[in-house]
């Protein structure tokens, strides 16, 4: 058990390093269409992600490649039940590296708007769908008695799972404005800030609905009591309410912190209120996945662990040197 839990928390660490770092690269994507004036503000927000965006998808490789591992009763009943909204997430994610590697192919202005088009779109599909699909594994969805997806696609969609999804979706742009902030000079920073403080409030405020919201259906379908889930929670808004703060006080460095611990803190609110389930079914709650029947043998955990301990301090020393080689502001050139 005690190897079961410790996968468990690994992934929640996967999928947190996911949110954070893709988060913003997410939160940048959706601004594109609003924030620039001109094509070099506009290069200038897809170079400020253009050196990291795809090493930060290094992480959802990981938690798909560790679930698949450690958990494939989970892993077969998330992909085969999610498989449509997985596909859409799959697309969204495909036309947004596209836009990467083919807007800089011509100086037209018509294909170079229609790719930052697909990269705006592309962020906030995926945000959308992240948020909504991981929802759905607290909120319940159909299960048999062997944890196989037995609903409909759109038995995805609820009010709970929405908002989340909105919510996830609103929160990435606060992270992305607040990340900008930090990259960017001049007239462009001066208005980011300023986009920064608009998305601050609502930002915070979705989040903090959903934290609470998060808590009330983790006793009231996940037969949890209020404690532990809802520590994250309070720690969650008050990061979020420090964010909006030093937003306001201009201290962009401190509020970029603290949207990274937020976006953190949205996933442990989510998954310790899941824990010790999985994924949970329902209206037949004993259907229910767990940590326990879900997990593999345990020496293949051990074995996954031993893994585990050599490959994931390379990624983070890695992608930790990467950020510090482009760590720099960023300032606009002519536009051609």
């Amino acid at each position: 058990m005690d190897l079961q839990l410790l996968w468990f928390c690994l992934i929640v660490v996967l999928w947190s390093g996911y949110f954070l770092l893709e988060g913003f690269d997410f939160g940048v994507g959706m601004l594109l269409p609003f924030l620039p004036k001109d094509e070099s503000e506009r290069g200038v927000l897809f170079r400020s992600i253009g050196p990291v965006w795809d090493g930060n998808e290094v992480w959802l490789v990981m938690v798909g490649g560790a679930t698949f591992a450690a958990f494939p009763a989970w892993y077969a009943s998330m992909f085969s039940g999610f498989y449509l909204a997985l596909l859409l997430i799959l697309f969204f994610l495909i036309i947004r590296v596209l836009s990467f590697e083919w807007r800089g192919k011509s100086d037209s202005p018509r294909w170079r708007a229609i790719w930052l088009a697909a990269n705006s779109i592309g962020s906030f599909g995926a945000s959308l769908v992240w948020g909504i699909g991981l929802a759905n594994l607290l909120y319940g969805v159909p299960l048999n008695g062997d944890g196989d997806f037995t609903g409909t696609f759109w038995d995805l969609f609820s009010a709970y799972t929405v908002f989340a999804g909105l919510a996830v979706v609103l929160f990435f742009a606060f992270h992305g404005a607040v990340f900008l902030t930090l990259r960017t000079t001049g007239d462009l920073c001066e208005r980011t800030l300023q986009t920064a403080r608009r998305l601050a409030l609502p930002a915070a405020a979705l989040a903090a609905a959903f934290e609470i919201w998060t808590v009330f259906v983790a006793v009231d379908r996940n037969d949890k009591d209020v404690f532990p889930p809802v520590l994250p929670a309070v720690l969650g808004i008050v990061a979020a309410l420090l964010a909006v703060f030093f937003v306001i006080r201009k201290r962009t460095g401190l509020a970029f912190v603290m949207t990274g611990v937020g976006t953190v803190l949205l996933v442990a609110t989510l998954f310790t209120s899941l824990y010790p389930r999985v994924m949970v079914s329902n209206p037949n709650f004993a259907n229910s996945l767990t940590v326990e029947n879900a997990s593999s043998a345990h020496y293949t955990l051990v074995v996954l662990t031993v893994i585990a301990l050599i490959v994931l301090p390379i990624v983070i020393l890695y992608q930790s040197w990467t950020y510090h080689v482009f760590r720099h502001r960023l300032k606009g050139e002519p536009a051609a």
